[in-house]
């Protein structure tokens, strides 16, 4: 109990960090300076090492990875999409990023901490190496898509106002058109390959488990859904030079579907993952 309650403590100051992250990222929208984009992301990297801690401390206690409901399953995917963010950060630079994603992640944890208590699945099944290889990178995959999906959010709102001519709020404020794209493509990239070795794993554990690779269950349905999208995505970039404002529609439409398979259908269809939502 003792040590339940540290890890929550934990995940608070860590919530607290990343809000005063989120608050420093807008400031440094307006005031465009270096030193507050700096502050805003070692705030961001002391809430995802305190989170991070939080987690391991949680797995140690229970034994396994703590996704057995929903309150658990937010404080992974916040955990994932705030590692992710840091990583590109300072692989690609993209400062204005973290104006995106930064509350994104305050909205995760604070999903998780109002969500009512509810007793965790405690099924053997939800243990084992292929189960924690698979959340680990369909988890990792999808924090990327989600990098590319902000960056296409990006991309619109530039390219729109150089089409209109408009020197507005957001002009000055965002990289150029190229740099958009090609980050969003090796969001995409990345995400894209993450999905897919989540998607092995995750048949290679419901072999283990279930006998069978492929079960047709709603959720296995639409991941596949999902992936078939970003193929194509991928695909038309490569062969038919979809790039620009086009890729960053689908990238967008992908992501929305990669939220109604990451939730709407344990919701609203059930199956196998629905025990994670509980």
């Amino acid at each position: 109990m003792e040590t339940a309650n540290s890890a929550m403590i934990m995940l608070s100051v860590a919530a607290l960090l990343y809000l005063a992250s989120c608050a420093t990222y807008f400031l440094y929208l307006f005031f465009q300076k270096d030193s507050m984009q700096k502050t805003a992301l070692w705030l961001i990297c002391a809430g995802f090492l305190l989170h991070f801690t939080a987690i391991g401390i949680a797995t140690y206690t229970m034994g396994a990875l703590p996704v057995k409901n929903l309150q658990q399953t937010f404080f992974i995917a916040s955990l994932a999409l705030a590692g992710v963010f840091i990583v590109l950060q300072y692989r690609l630079n993209l400062k204005i990023l973290g104006v995106l994603v930064s509350p994104l992640i305050v909205i995760m944890m604070a999903a998780a901490f109002l969500m009512p208590e509810t007793v965790s699945a405690n099924e053997p099944a939800l243990k084992g190496f292929w189960l924690v290889a698979h959340i680990i990178m369909i988890f990792t995959g999808e924090a990327a898509l989600a990098m590319a999906c902000g960056t296409g959010i990006l991309y619109l709102i530039q390219e729109n106002a150089i089409k209109k001519k408009k020197r507005g709020f957001f002009y000055s404020r965002l990289p150029s058109l190229d740099l958009l794209d090609s980050t969003g493509y090796s969001c995409i990239a990345s995400g894209f390959v993450m999905l897919t070795f989540g998607l092995i794993t995750g048949f290679i554990y419901a072999k283990s488990i279930w006998g069978k690779f492929f079960s047709w269950d709603p959720k296995e349905i639409w991941s596949m859904v999902t992936w078939l999208v970003y193929a194509a995505l991928l695909h038309g970039r490569l062969t038919s030079g979809w790039r620009g404002k086009r890729s960053a529609i689908m990238a967008i439409i992908g992501f929305t579907i990669l939220i109604f398979t990451f939730l709407g259908v344990n919701f609203f269809i059930g199956g196998y993952h629905e025990v994670f939502t509980r």
